[in-house]
């Protein structure tokens, strides 16, 4: 962790799939000056909240992604980790022949931020720059539009910072949502279109589980999200969106090389999905970029399901291993009839 009070110095990083443009333990030292760039002063470190929240408008970097970011708002969220054993666990078969045992959800504080697009270019372990994503307002049940640059992120990835800076991040949304107050710490405060754009959509952005587990060190985070239901041939489509991340916790260089996944629907049917990669990449986890992430859909003709599945990841030598999905429930609000509402103000 960064020392309270260390500067914070970002600067423009060559060449495609490079480090992040500000990773935490990028400081100072001249040696690490990339060639010809010239590092910029973006702020000073604060010390990290071990107990509470960060309050919106909280700038930081991501600690593993090494992006810029200030804060929107908190999500209270129940993790379901099953890394974690508890004194009475209840071991079962699930149809892929997997022991699993029952999780208790533990709460923990989540948020919904802002990623400065600065940075974007730069992040290697993401698929794409993470983007809410929403049903489009019309028929066609495959119509999605998404909000670039939002993410969510765990209160132990944040490394805040202060900045002297009216305007520290740059996108599209920020001067929309914030403003700057410098009566104020952090000195930057909501404006009502964040309020009512948070109020308005609180069932299509709202984080509410998060499942992850460790096979032979490779920890696995999924966040599953309900994105809506729409009407496709005299049936009911329901969407949902869940993001995955991957991180390496150990030292040997590794290559994800398939997925399989198990869906089952309410509707009594029980989908396999084989193929090679994740989304058409096939990621490296190393001790230098342990973690990648990636957003995926869903869609069943009822309105819960469950899925669950492996990741077959490469060792140096050739040989393979299965690291285990942990199990998750896709529910629908189903008092929820309001459509969602991101792109009208």
């Amino acid at each position: 962790w960064p020392a309270p009070g260390a500067r914070v110095l970002c600067g423009p990083r060559p060449g495609a799939g490079s480090a992040p443009p500000c990773p935490p333990n990028y400081l100072s030292a001249p040696r690490n000056r990339p060639e010809g760039k010239v590092l910029e002063t973006v702020g000073v470190f604060e010390a990290p909240k071990q107990h509470g929240k960060y309050e919106t408008g909280q700038l930081f970097l991501h600690s593993v992604f090494g992006y810029r970011g200030i804060v929107l708002f908190p999500w209270q969220a129940r993790l379901y980790d099953r890394d974690v054993t508890s004194p009475v666990t209840e071991k079962n078969e699930n149809a892929a022949g997997h022991g699993s045992k029952e999780v208790k959800g533990k709460t923990h504080t989540y948020y919904q931020v802002l990623i400065d697009a600065r940075d974007c270019p730069h992040i290697s372990q993401r698929s794409q720059t993470e983007a809410v994503t929403f049903l489009a307002n019309h028929d066609d049940s495959r119509a999605l539009y998404a909000i670039p640059g939002l993410d969510y992120v765990s209160h132990e990835d944040i490394l805040p910072y202060s900045s002297t800076d009216q305007v520290p991040i740059q996108h599209e949304l920020f001067e929309r949502f914030l403003m700057y107050d410098q009566t104020k710490v952090p000195p930057f405060v909501a404006r009502d279109t964040l309020c009512a754009w948070q109020e308005k959509n609180h069932p299509w952005l709202e984080l509410s589980d998060v499942h992850r587990e460790t096979t032979e060190n490779i920890r696995v985070t999924v966040i599953p999200f309900y994105m809506g239901m729409r009407e496709a041939q005299n049936s009911h489509v329901y969407w949902w969106r869940y993001c995955i991340r991957l991180e390496n916790l150990d030292s040997e260089v590794v290559q994800l090389r398939e997925r399989h996944w198990r869906i089952f629907s309410l509707s009594g049917t029980l989908e396999t999905v084989r193929g090679r990669g994740v989304v058409g990449r096939e990621p490296v986890l190393s001790k230098e970029q342990p973690a990648f992430q990636y957003s995926s859909h869903v869609s069943l003709q009822a309105s819960s399901g469950h899925m669950w599945g492996t990741f077959r990841f490469e060792r140096p030598d050739g040989s393979h291993f299965d690291v285990r999905i942990p199990p998750f429930s896709l529910e629908s609000n189903k008092d929820e009839k309001t459509p969602p509402s991101g792109l009208h103000w």
